[in-house]
């Protein structure tokens, strides 16, 4: 159905009718994606599933999963978990999803170089919050509060994601 479909230019997100702000990683948009450059990849991404600290927020929708605080994300591309949510400690370089911040208090997840990833084709592509506004990212998508919040409860697991370049 086109109109769950998040269409992402440069300038905003095209959602369910309406225009979101959003912020994109300080290495703009990609055809290239590779480990570390920043950027957030072009194409068709597909929303996977949806984290969230149930220590600070009621559980968003029913598929929503809890962030442990020894729950990581593997983003070492010489590991055989990498680009996997895994359980620390891990001998890899990985990114804790618990963070004393607020950024990951919800996080969808995608299907960008998953669930079998091509070593240093990028890890985490995920939906999260900004920072500030427009402020970039390591090459996630993020968005205000409210707006991460209502695309996660309109957008189920199978939503397609289009980032124009």
């Amino acid at each position: 159905m086109i109109r769950d479909r998040l269409t992402v230019t440069r300038w905003h997100t095209s959602f369910r009718g309406r225009r979101v702000p959003h912020a994109l990683g300080r290495g703009g948009v990609s055809d290239h994606k590779v480990e570390g450059d920043g950027a957030t990849p072009a194409g068709t991404l597909t929303i996977t599933g949806a984290l969230y600290r149930a220590d600070r927020m009621a559980r968003p929708v029913p598929w929503a999963k809890a962030i442990g605080p020894r729950d990581l994300w593997c983003d070492d591309p010489a590991h055989p978990a990498y680009n996997l949510m895994v359980r620390g400690p891990i001998a890899a370089r990985y990114e804790a999803l618990r963070r004393g911040d607020r950024l990951y208090d919800l996080i969808l997840t995608t299907d960008w170089n998953w669930p079998d990833a091509t070593p240093r084709g990028g890890s985490a592509i995920f939906i999260h919050r900004w920072r500030a506004p427009r402020q970039p990212t390591a090459g996630c998508l993020a968005y205000g509060w409210s707006d991460l919040v209502r695309i996660a409860r309109q957008a189920p697991p199978g939503t397609v994601i289009e980032i124009r370049g």
